[in-house]
């Protein structure tokens, strides 16, 4: 199923995923136009890549909650020196993340890419991260 992720309240930027790519990046309209039966998720922030972790996981009581503490974050990408742990690593690959070398930035939106996108708040703080086309944080 097509899902075209609308940041803005439904007026900026957009990306139409399907499965765990990107089909286009654009604006909203452009996106509705070009994709009229795809659902639609509009998100009151600023769309674009997901974050880069470049930082100790923070503690949580298990390596799940550890993990979901980055993805509450918009992180979906975490520097591979702060995944020791094997527990830790095993919870990452369950959730999608994906493991980078130190210095890595977070990929563009692109065409043909992995959809890793998140949407932050005025204040910077994460409303939704999207993992591989996978919704797996939403703030409510």
């Amino acid at each position: 199923m097509l899902t075209i992720h609308i940041g803005d309240g439904g007026t900026g930027r957009a990306v139409a995923v399907s499965g765990d790519r990107i089909e286009a990046v654009g604006t909203a309209d452009e996106l509705r136009a070009l994709f009229p039966r795809a659902r639609v998720r509009e998100w009151h922030g600023t769309l674009g890549p997901a974050l880069v972790h470049a930082a100790p996981v923070p503690d949580a009581p298990s390596p799940r909650e550890r993990i979901h503490a980055l993805l509450r974050l918009g992180a979906t990408a975490v520097v591979d020196g702060y995944l020791t742990d094997p527990a830790l690593r095993a919870a990452a690959a369950r959730g999608g993340l994906t493991r980078v070398p130190a210095g890595s930035v977070p990929p563009a939106l692109v065409t043909g890419g992995r959809a890793d996108l998140a949407v932050f708040d005025a204040g910077g703080g994460c409303v939704a991260t999207v993992v591989g086309g996978r919704l797996v944080h939403r703030r409510a």
